[in-house]
């Protein structure tokens, strides 16, 4: 067998490793141990390459933490606003964007250790700008229902706070939320007190 065979046969080469790549799988350490377990070494071994990969991407840890930060505003709350503003009804709008963001926070922990690691100044940043444009979006959402600014910035906030509960006794004490079956009525029930004029 000649050389050229033998090169052909070899394992064709992985594809090369994105800064996104990284970015995603620190955030799924973070969901799993807090912002401890963004390591590079376990997070290499995750990714099925070396150290050198990382290095190519970032200039340390908190660049990837940063980069991490950064993919969760872009993923949950700017990819959520887009997928929802598809829907042309305000009302119907509003009920999916609860939907997804509620079952997306209770299939992962993200939000939760995200919540649990405040202090740390990066997700400190984070927390606050990927809230405030949280909250704003919700507002601008009861505002186009006809309540007034203000109103529509208490009701915005007021909304984002029961997510927010919601999302953390998803993950404390989940037996004290509704079921499946139930979920919808719960669901419908509490946008249209929050829509209540």
């Amino acid at each position: 067998m000649g050389m050229a065979q033998r090169q052909r046969k070899k394992t064709p080469a992985k594809p090369r490793l994105s800064a996104d790549d990284w970015a995603d799988a620190a955030l799924t350490a973070i969901g799993e141990g807090g912002l401890a377990a963004v390591a590079v070494e376990p997070l290499a071994v995750r990714l099925g390459t070396t150290k050198g990969s990382f290095y190519w991407h970032f200039t340390g840890r908190d660049a990837l933490i940063e980069a991490a930060l950064d993919r969760w505003a872009k993923l949950h709350t700017e990819g959520m606003i887009s997928h929802v503003e598809a829907e042309p009804d305000l009302r119907k709008r509003i009920r999916l964007l609860f939907a997804e963001a509620v079952t997306t926070a209770a299939s992962s922990p993200l939000e939760v250790s995200l919540l649990a690691t405040a202090g740390h100044p990066q997700v400190a940043a984070a927390l606050r700008k990927v809230t405030e444009r949280r909250v704003a979006y919700v507002a601008e959402l009861f505002a186009g229902l006809g309540f007034p600014d203000a109103e529509a910035r208490r009701r915005g906030l007021l909304a984002y706070s029961v997510y927010l509960g919601h999302t953390q006794l998803g993950h404390a004490v989940p037996s004290v939320l509704p079921t499946t079956p139930e979920f919808d009525a719960y669901l419908d029930e509490s946008l249209d007190l929050l829509m209540m004029r």
